[in-house]
């Protein structure tokens, strides 16, 4: 297509193939209304899956992989509070969810067809990691990692089956990317040390984002808190988004410059603890011009996101609004020519 076309040329998912692509779409791609984007995931009937309120007043849920969350009210995503997987001698033969069925993607397929122009997403467990250490609670997880690699591995191999169900699924239902969800930082540092890191996930990483390239989607990644060591990583094994809620943590140049080079994707909003904590309007600007100023640039490269659960964070709408109002103004390829 001509660089000459318009924003109103295109249809949404060709505005984000644009920008996937760093092939100069002609505004930035966006998730705020209107959005670009639209995403649906796996759908396994669970019975317990309804958040209910016991005795004490807090909140219990039991999830399709067997593990009791909880929560102290009724709007957060809360936190396992018993693991499903007690005793690792048992990850070969602890039952796990069956993705195989096209019928789990019934649900995405409708999601999907109803919205042909968008860009569609298939929202997927895990990887690895995000399943297991709910299973085994994050504590008793990072311990495994140390003490019982071999043991814990066996579960990651089973876990990575069940992802590879979810990827095929997700290609056959109508999907253009598979996106995972898998918070690998702390506020200061990742939370294993990247040698760790690099010799347990990394290879599952290529192995998954090659599956996922095969079945002609893109890969998209969820991660919060500072896993800046691993980011050449992620590039590497094919990971083609990095979707990011906190980007001041890692620097914006120091994001910029992963860009060298590489056609990798940032999905942010004005960073969600830091800038729009602020209540301060032209300091919200300021951070949503930055991010289009250095990781946009008119070229593509870049996603203005929206924070989805304001209450969680404690902000009033209005600042985020005050955000996608900069995003829209000013993501305007016109003016980075």
């Amino acid at each position: 297509l001509s660089d000459t076309l318009t924003a109103t040329e295109l249809t949404p998912r060709e505005i984000v193939r644009r920008t996937l692509d760093f092939d100069n779409p002609p505004r930035v791609a966006r998730s705020f209304a209107p959005g670009d984007l639209v995403a649906a995931g796996p759908s396994i009937p669970n019975p317990e899956g309804a958040w209910r309120q016991i005795a004490d007043g807090s909140w219990r849920m039991r999830d399709i992989w067997g593990n009791v969350w909880a929560r102290l009210e009724n709007h957060s995503k809360g936190e396992v509070h018993t693991g499903a997987l007690a005793d690792l001698a048992d990850a070969a033969t602890i039952p796990l969810p069956d993705f195989s069925s096209p019928q789990v993607y019934a649900r995405a397929r409708e999601v999907f067809a109803s919205r042909p122009d968008h860009y569609h997403i298939g929202a997927v467990e895990g990887f690895a990691f995000s399943v297991a250490r709910k299973m085994r609670r994050m504590e008793q997880y990072l311990m495994d990692l140390m003490v019982d690699p071999e043991a814990l591995a066996v579960l990651h191999d089973r876990i990575d089956a069940r992802i590879i169900q979810q990827i095929d699924g997700m290609a056959a239902a109508g999907a253009d990317a598979v996106m995972i969800a898998e918070d690998w930082g702390t506020q200061t540092q990742l939370l294993v040390n990247p040698d760790l890191w690099r010799a347990e996930f990394r290879p599952r990483f290529a192995r998954l984002c090659t599956r996922v390239h095969t079945a002609g989607l893109k890969m998209f990644m969820h991660s919060c808190g500072k896993m800046t060591a691993i980011i050449g990583d992620l590039i590497e094994t094919g990971v083609d988004l990095l979707q990011i809620d906190q980007p001041t943590l890692h620097g914006i140049d120091t994001l910029a410059a992963f860009q060298e080079g590489a056609k990798i994707t940032y999905w942010c909003p004005v960073d969600i603890q830091r800038t729009l904590q602020s209540r301060d309007e032209a300091a919200i600007r300021a951070g949503a011009r930055e991010l289009l100023d250095k990781l946009w640039r008119g070229r593509g490269g870049f996603i203005a996101g929206y924070y989805g659960d304001n209450a969680s964070i404690g902000l009033e709408p209005q600042w985020q609004e005050l955000a996608c109002d900069e995003f829209a103004r000013h993501g305007v390829a016109a003016k980075y020519r």
